[in-house]
């Protein structure tokens, strides 16, 4: 990803924030300045742009250090933030279930108490504004210790979230139902695709981050054989390491999958990047060894590009490309093959036609007496249900 194309993935996490962006500088050094990160002159520029502007915080697309951040404060005499605390302040105001809401606030912690030194009197308010959005007001020196306590009992309560979570996923996996699991860049257009795909009704929309909190539900593929469908927060460059951390419960839903697919926002110039940074957090979280089914999304959008070989072009918004998904998705799912039959079945047999129509897909059917004759395509426990139906006179030897 270019420096150009950062500032502007700064200036989106900014918009989704909710700030109203002013100005836009980048500055090419050969190393940082320790004191400052940039220069002193693009540093007394950017104090005049401060004052001339009446601008309320200022924010760096690099991780700053404490004692960057507070020089920089004293400079600027207003907020400054890094892209991590952007993105973490982000994740606060998206939180919605009780274990998201629990994970933001020890990621914010674990990333700021270092940075509590020089701070002032508050660790962050609970004011409006971006930056302001978290575990409320706290005095530096008299409460850093119940800081830690704090941490301490959140990894608690995570744990004990995380159990409930993993108690969770073993009875859907008592069911004989393989998981799939979306994954992809913030943005991608995945909660979009999950709406198409299952009719819920997730939030979409353009915001980075407009979802953080998993849904699963259950998708038939075309031979009726079911799956469980997993929408997961999206992944971005330089995903904070607490946030990765404090998100371990929900992205094991992840690691637990059969197949993930990779939706990649195909009209995007940095589609090659962001499909590289999700592999990178893919195999952080032990997911390298899990099938990937690869969707070029998109494809109505401008600038939209050539799908690489083996992925399948979508348009999640319009519905293009979805029964194409639909059959990669199953042919990709491991150990899975299908079985075809061909079934007779005596046509006052409502029960047995109904279940052949809901566990198998229907390749023909014709009327042969009082009976229906049909050929179709099954899993091995389909098979095995329907086997007294089995007309042995037309398999295929």
């Amino acid at each position: 990803m270019s420096a150009e194309d950062s500032l502007s993935e700064l200036h989106a996490l900014a918009d989704s924030a909710g700030a109203d962006v002013i100005d836009r500088q980048m500055q090419i050094r050969e190393k940082a300045d320790s004191a400052f990160l940039i220069g002193p002159g693009k540093v007394d520029e950017i104090a005049g742009l401060v004052q001339g502007y009446e601008i309320d915080v200022v924010i760096f697309d690099h991780e700053l250090s404490p004692t960057q951040l507070r020089n920089l404060e004293r400079k600027f005499g207003v907020r400054v933030l890094d892209r991590t605390q952007l993105i973490l302040d982000i994740f606060a105001s998206r939180a919605r279930t009780r274990e998201g809401q629990l994970q933001v606030e020890l990621a914010q912690l674990q990333y700021l108490l270092p940075r509590l030194s020089g701070k002032g009197t508050s660790l962050s308010g609970q004011g409006g504004g971006i930056g302001t959005r978290g575990p409320g007001e706290t005095k530096l020196e008299t409460d850093r210790r119940r800081i830690r306590g704090r941490i301490s009992q959140l990894e608690r309560s995570i744990e004990a979230v995380r159990g409930t979570r993993g108690t969770q996923r073993r009875k859907r996996q008592s069911v004989p139902l393989q998981t799939i699991a979306l994954v992809g860049y913030t943005n991608a257009g995945k909660s979009t695709l999950f709406n198409r795909l299952t009719g819920a009704g997730v939030v979409a929309d353009a915001r980075m981050f407009a979802t953080l909190d998993p849904t699963v539900r259950t998708l038939p593929l075309p031979s009726k054989r079911k799956v469980l469908l997993s929408d997961t927060v999206g992944f971005i460059r330089n995903l904070p390491t607490t946030l990765v951390k404090a998100f371990r419960a929900t992205l094991e839903e992840v690691t637990e999958a059969a197949l993930l697919v990779h939706v990649v926002d195909g009209s995007s110039t940095s589609s090659d990047s962001a499909m590289e940074h999700v592999e990178s957090v893919l195999n952080e979280i032990g997911a390298n060894e899990t099938p990937r089914l690869i969707v070029w999304n998109k494809s109505d959008a401008p600038g939209y590009g050539m799908a690489p070989a083996g992925a399948v072009a979508t348009s999640a918004a319009a519905g293009v490309g979805v029964e194409e998904l639909l059959m990669r998705m199953e042919a990709a799912l491991p150990g899975q093959s299908l079985i075809q039959m061909r079934l007779r079945i005596s046509a006052g047999d409502g029960a047995a036609i109904n279940r052949v129509h809901e566990h198998t897909r229907i390749l023909s059917k014709e009327v042969v007496d009082d009976h229906y004759e049909m050929e179709v395509e099954a899993t091995a426990a389909a098979a095995r249900d329907l086997a007294q139906y089995r007309h042995l006179r037309y398999d295929p030897v």
